[in-house]
């Protein structure tokens, strides 16, 4: 299906990115230079602030919504053949995974919706090869799979706290290629977000969850844990980023120092891909002239 012609927002503020997303936040093959990557940036965002995010996300609600609903409907329709989605998102703590779950992944209808977040492996997991949970996880045929966090802690979190030898995780990354390779090759259209914050915003961020009791529930000690291995973690991130980036299974980078840029900008990538998939409506399985005959006499 042809993308929809450029609408407006209630404003007259052009509602789709001066160029498309999955150009711009398309991370480039080749070394990775983290300090290179900018988490404030807002690439291709047609507004000019803060204040137009809200209508320029929700302009992109109905047309979502529509392209979700044929995805959907095909996977009913004709599960041998449809195709589905996995949204992978993977940052550090604060990064927004929840928020973009929320405000941008929110606009589609939830039963078409497979969420899956991966916390600490369980016993039951340590026990299976660490691809194990995330195959069980993979979305079925016309669901959007998201991801929240996914197998690249087993290069990240893994690596940095020394939770298996050198020798073991090192190997993964060729290992997880041909994995995805295998995952887009059944019809599952891989869109892997890297949402960048920086190291100021997340100490921010976290001073703002303990400033309030409403946002208790949010803060983990574990995360200032965390932000004393940030070097450690940034070149995990950067090896991560350069060494899985693949043809069939690209990283984006979502900056994600301003959660409005990051929310409209990953509703906007999905939208991209769907449309890019170019879903039809599945064909009836019955005569239509008939069906409506024996409706209008019913």
């Amino acid at each position: 299906m042809a993308a929809k012609k450029k609408s407006k927002t209630s404003e007259g503020t052009p509602s789709q990115p001066t160029e498309p997303l999955s150009r711009l936040l398309r991370l480039p093959s080749g070394p990775v230079d983290m300090a290179a990557l900018d988490p404030a940036a807002t690439h291709g965002y047609p507004g000019v602030g803060k204040d137009d995010a809200p209508a320029l996300t929700e302009a992109l609600a109905p047309e979502l919504s529509d392209l979700q609903e044929r995805l959907y409907a095909n996977g009913r329709s004709e599960p041998e053949q449809a195709p589905s989605v996995l949204v992978l998102l993977q940052g550090m703590d604060t990064s927004g995974k929840g928020g973009v779950i929320r405000h941008a992944m929110g606009m589609v209808d939830p039963q078409g919706i497979q969420l899956t977040s991966f916390k600490a492996p369980t016993k039951e997991e340590l026990s299976h090869h660490y691809l194990w949970r995330i195959r069980r996880a993979l979305p079925r045929p016309g669901m959007i799979g998201i991801f929240d966090r996914s197998q690249y802690e087993d290069v990240l979190v893994v690596r940095v706290d020394q939770l298996v030898p050198v020798s073991e995780w090192s190997g993964r990354y060729d290992e997880i290629n041909a994995f995805e390779r295998k995952v887009v090759e059944s019809g599952t259209t891989v869109i892997k977000c890297f949402l960048h914050v920086s190291f100021e915003e997340q100490k921010q961020r976290l001073a703002d969850r303990l400033a309030s009791p409403e946002k208790y529930w949010k803060y983990n000690p574990k995360d200032v844990d965390a932000r004393a291995k940030w070097p450690a973690y940034q070149q995990a991130y950067a090896d991560a980023l350069e060494r899985c980036n693949t043809e069939h299974a690209p990283w984006f980078v979502i900056p994600s120092d301003r959660k409005w840029y990051r929310n409209w900008a990953v509703a906007q990538l999905l939208r991209e891909h769907l449309v890019g998939l170019d879903i039809g409506w599945p064909e009836a399985t019955f005569d239509v002239a008939d069906e409506q005959t024996r409706v209008a006499e019913s």
